[in-house]
C-alpha cells in the first residue's frame, strides 16, 4: 500500500503575495489586484510579511503541542460541545459520506472578550472551554487568534478592493463574527492506511476565508484547475491563504474554492494553526449585492449555511449529546 501521490509546486501555481504595502495603505491597491488575481485563478495564496509575531506563533504551537500530547483521558476534561469549541478526537471529522473518517485531532475556539465572556447568540458559538493542565493555552491562543484574525480583516479589505468595492464592504457587518480558530494535530500517517486514508480528505472550506499557519512538516496538497494534486509546501514567513464556500458564493464563482487535502507522509507530528474567518451570523451571502456579478445560488445567511455544512461533516453533531 502506499501514500496519495501529488506533483511537485511550480512557480506560478500559488502565488506568494506581500502583504506590506496594503497593511500600510502605501499602495493597497497593487496588493489587492494581487489578491483578485490569485483568487479567481486557484483561490490560494501564500502571503508574506502579514504582521504575525513570530513570538505569538511560537507560544501557539508550544500551547498546542502541550494539549495534543495529554492522554485522552485528559483531554476529553474539553471534549468538543454542542457550540463546537474545544476537542475534536481523532475519527469525529469526516469530509464526504463516502470517505474515512480524518486521522487528525483538532482543538477549536472561538472570540471572548476580556473577561472570557463569548456571546451565544448561534448553534456554533459558545464559552471556549480551556484545559486547566495547560495553564498558557488560553493566553496563547487569543493571542493568536487576534493576530490572525487582523490579517483576515487586512486580506478581505484587499478582496473588496479588488472588486473595485469599498474596502470595508465584507466587513459591513463582523460586530459578532463567527470566526473561529483551531489547532489541528496530524500523528505520522503510516504508508500501510492506503491511498484513500487522509489526515483531512478533500475537501473545499465551507466559510469566507481560511488563514493557514503552517509548520515545516509539509502535507498539505490543492487539487490544481487541470484536476492534478500539487504539493503546497511550508515556505518560511508566510501564510497560506484561501478562499471558502462562502467567499466563492459571495462573488458568484468569481473566486474559488479549491479542494485540498492532508497527507503527513514525514513520519513525524504535523501542527497546523488555523483561522476560520466568517462574519456575523446573520450576515446576507448574496452575489447580487456586488455590481456586475450574478448570484448562481440562492442568497443564505452565514450562519444557516454554517450550520448545514457542519452537520454533514462532524459525527458529534448528529448525537443528542456530547
Amino acid at each position: 500500500m502506499a501514500y496519495a501521490t501529488a506533483n511537485e509546486l511550480t512557480r506560478d501555481a500559488i502565488p506568494v503575495v506581500d502583504l506590506t504595502a496594503l497593511r500600510t495603505g502605501e499602495n493597497p491597491d497593487a496588493v489587492a489586484q494581487a489578491l483578485h488575481t490569485a483568487s479567481k485563478n486557484l483561490g490560494f495564496i501564500y502571503v508574506s510579511e502579514h504582521g504575525i509575531d513570530s513570538n505569538v506563533i511560537d507560544d501557539a504551537r508550544r500551547a498546542a503541542f502541550d494539549f495534543f500530547r495529554l492522554t485522552d483521558a485528559e483531554k476529553a476534561h474539553v471534549l468538543v460541545s454542542p457550540q463546537h469549541r474545544g476537542w475534536l478526537k481523532s475519527g469525529a471529522a469526516k469530509m464526504k459520506d463516502d470517505a474515512k473518517a480524518d486521522l487528525k485531532e483538532s482543538f477549536i475556539w472561538g472570540h471572548q472578550d476580556e473577561t472570557g465572556h463569548v456571546a451565544n447568540d448561534h448553534p456554533l458559538r459558545g464559552p471556549n472551554q480551556w484545559p486547566a493542565s495547560v495553564p498558557l493555552m488560553e493566553q496563547s491562543a487569543m493571542a493568536y487568534f487576534a493576530a490572525a484574525h487582523e490579517v483576515a480583516y487586512q486580506l478581505m479589505r484587499g478582496f473588496a478592493r479588488g472588486l473595485q468595492l469599498p474596502a470595508d464592504f465584507f466587513l459591513r457587518t463582523c460586530s459578532q463574527p463567527l470566526s473561529r480558530a483551531s489547532f489541528v494535530y496530524y500523528p505520522p500517517q503510516p504508508a500501510s492506511s492506503g491511498e484513500d486514508q487522509f489526515g483531512v480528505a478533500p475537501h473545499t472550506d465551507f466559510g469566507v476565508l481560511t488563514v493557514l499557519c503552517q509548520d515545516n512538516t509539509g502535507g498539505l496538497q490543492v487539487e490544481d484547475r487541470n484536476g492534478q494534486w500539487i504539493h503546497a509546501p511550508p515556505i518560511d514567513g508566510t501564510l497560506v491563504v484561501n478562499v471558502g464556500d462562502l467567499l466563492s458564493r459571495w462573488t458568484g464563482g468569481e473566486y474559488k474554492s479549491t479542494p485540498h487535502r492532508v497527507v503527513n507522509t514525514s513520519g513525524k507530528e504535523r501542527l497546523s494553526l488555523v483561522l476560520a474567518f466568517d462574519p456575523d451570523p446573520d450576515t446576507q451571502i448574496n452575489a447580487n449585492d456586488i455590481p456586475g456579478l450574478t448570484a448562481t445560488e440562492d442568497p443564505i445567511s452565514c450562519g444557516d449555511y454554517l450550520q448545514w455544512r457542519f452537520a454533514k461533516a462532524f459525527s458529534y453533531r448528529t448525537r443528542e449529546s456530547t
